[in-house]
């Protein structure tokens, strides 16, 4: 595995924060990236002066990618101090932290990648840059990480069938239609729009922003039974006879094509139009 650190904490004063994440050439989400993003929540949650924090990367075309399928037995090993399974958890703070999380979204976003950004509060989009894939079946597994319980919940259950059972990238002004995320605006705008929003929130008061967050979260967020049986679920997937030979297969057309041409075109390589 590669050695950390995969992302940066910047910011322009206590109360707005910045995480950006960087594991080039195309941001997959691995354990050891996983693992780091939890300290990472754990000190911004410890810091009372926080009040928003902005998610985006550097890495051009790819936001938070798909889990890194040669750290699977890193991934199934991570855990949290109670025994809950270390994606889950990681998943179940960001959505409950006491601050807002907004996602600002460029490139790809799939996958494991793609459940991350879910549980941010927030997720505006490049028009013309983004898109988005829940693309587990498409490679013979379940969604593990909440991607079926929480997309399910923001876009209803018809649209999360076609969108898990097709595996998909749907560009970003389909995922705004949809409501996978908040708002799309033009990528020349986005960095702007989010500027002012976050500087908004922040000017009001944190003991606000956490009740009223709190509320919300009461009425809308999965169980997290549910989304421990979901991770239990895609462990038993790992199993499934079709799943070993589609990774196979990826590896192939990895090697003819290169990885940046599989990745870019994956949602077409997974219907096997490549």
């Amino acid at each position: 595995m590669k050695k950390t650190p995969f992302f940066t904490v910047t910011g322009p004063n206590a109360a707005l924060r910045r995480v950006t994440f960087a594991n080039p050439p195309v941001n997959l989400m691995g354990a050891d990236a996983a693992i780091e993003l939890s300290g990472i929540i754990d000190e911004l949650s410890d810091d009372e002066h926080v009040r928003v924090v902005v998610f985006d990367s550097s890495v051009e075309g790819y936001f938070y990618n798909h889990a890194d399928l040669t750290q699977i037995p890193q991934l199934l090993a991570f855990a949290a101090a109670d025994g809950t399974p270390g994606w889950v958890d990681l998943a179940s703070r960001i959505a409950s932290v006491p601050f807002i999380t907004i996602g600002l979204i460029r490139g790809h976003t799939r996958g494991g990648g793609d459940e991350l950004a879910l549980s941010f509060d927030l997720r505006y989009a490049s028009r013309e840059k983004a898109t988005f894939s829940q693309l587990e079946v498409g490679t013979g597994l379940l969604p593990g990480g909440g991607g079926t319980d929480r997309l399910a919940r923001l876009i209803g259950r018809d649209r999360a069938i076609e969108a898990i059972m097709t595996g998909s990238d749907y560009d970003a002004d389909r995922a705004e239609r949809y409501g996978w995320v908040t708002r799309t605006l033009d990528d020349a705008d986005l960095d702007g729009f989010i500027d002012e929003l976050a500087s908004r929130i922040t000017s009001f008061d944190k003991e606000a922003i956490v009740g009223a967050k709190a509320q919300i979260d009461r009425a809308t967020l999965p169980p997290r039974t549910d989304l421990v049986s979901s991770w239990n679920e895609f462990i038993q997937s790992l199993g499934f006879p079709g799943f070993e030979g589609r990774v196979r297969a990826f590896g192939q057309l990895i090697e003819q094509h290169g990885l940046l041409e599989v990745e870019d075109n994956l949602g077409r390589y997974l219907a096997g139009r490549g």
